[in-house]
């Protein structure tokens, strides 16, 4: 028995292994693709002078020359390149932009992930709440960031607490899907085992610990990863009409004025959005791994 144990784990770690190696293959290959196509498409610009013969109608291809479209590399060397004139590299002045930027999105993810989560242990307990109020949960986010990103900026202005106004906007892109995904685990708990508790006398609040909120768990986290990138673009959107000068959103508005005389520069400040996005939801698909491992072997 302790040996076809051990076999068992053995093939369950090599199918997990397997699993992982297909997935790093596969990012390395769309990277690769997409590297290609990207030069690909510069070069086949250039090869046709930025305009395409094709019957007689002349496709334009503008879009593709170094001042709409730059090459890879050189967007790469843009990163140590001054971002101003006599000004520190660019990748400096990205590093602690990002920084800002992150503290930011994380207080909106903690402050919005608590609201939501809050809001589904209610729903779940009160189906009277549920019915009255999800509705207008949901249309909340029908309604446009960019509309409601001014209001909170002027709100918090007026209130004297204007540093307050990106996390909220962060915030508002996390709370949903923490309410939604949380609300579906809370409620999704097998009948049999619910029935099992309710049989030795266990009270609500029991029932929540010991069954809804462990049943809850892999939602939890889905959500909390869909979450972890939405807080960063809410961060972003929210510095736009802040007039915060520290952060990604001020460097993107920067950056695209100056387009056409640099456009590596807001290429590169993109990329450091979307890396601060991916830690983000590593740094979550991380703390996943660790807690859903110590409740199966806490289950054993």
């Amino acid at each position: 028995m302790v040996a076809q144990g051990t076999a068992g784990r053995s093939d369950a770690k090599q199918v997990v292994d397997t699993a992982r190696t297909r997935t790093l293959l596969m990012s390395l290959s769309i990277v690769i693709v997409g590297i290609l196509f990207w030069e690909g498409a510069k070069a086949f610009g250039e090869a046709n002078a930025y305009a395409l013969d094709v019957g007689g109608t002349t496709i334009d291809l503008t879009l593709l020359n170094d001042t709409q479209l730059p090459h890879l590399g050189d967007i790469l060397r843009s990163f140590g390149e001054p971002a101003q004139r006599n000004g520190p590299p660019l990748y400096q002045m990205l590093i602690d932009a990002s920084l800002f930027t992150l503290w930011s999105a994380v207080q909106g993810f903690l402050f919005g992930g608590v609201i939501g989560f809050v809001l589904a242990l209610i729903f779940a307990h009160s189906s009277l709440l549920q019915r009255g109020l999800l509705p207008y949960v949901v249309a909340s986010q029908t309604v446009p960031i960019l509309a409601i990103a001014p209001m909170i900026v002027i709100w918090m202005g007026r209130a004297g607490n204007p540093e307050l106004a990106v996390p909220i906007i962060a915030a508002y892109l996390t709370f949903f899907p923490v309410t939604i995904y949380t609300l579906r685990g809370l409620t999704s708990v097998p009948p049999t085992a619910l029935e099992l508790m309710q049989s030795y006398a266990a009270n609500p609040l029991e029932i929540l610990i010991k069954l809804r909120l462990p049943n809850a768990l892999p939602q939890i986290f889905t959500a909390l990863k869909i979450s972890a990138t939405g807080s960063v673009v809410g961060a972003i959107i929210g510095e736009l009409p802040s007039g915060i000068q520290n952060g990604l959103g001020i460097a993107i508005l920067n950056f695209s004025r100056y387009y056409n005389q640099s456009p590596p520069r807001l290429f590169a400040t993109i990329i450091a959005a979307g890396i601060i996005g991916i830690l983000f939801y590593a740094v979550v698909a991380l703390i996943e791994r660790l807690v859903i491992r110590w409740r199966v072997e806490d289950s054993n």
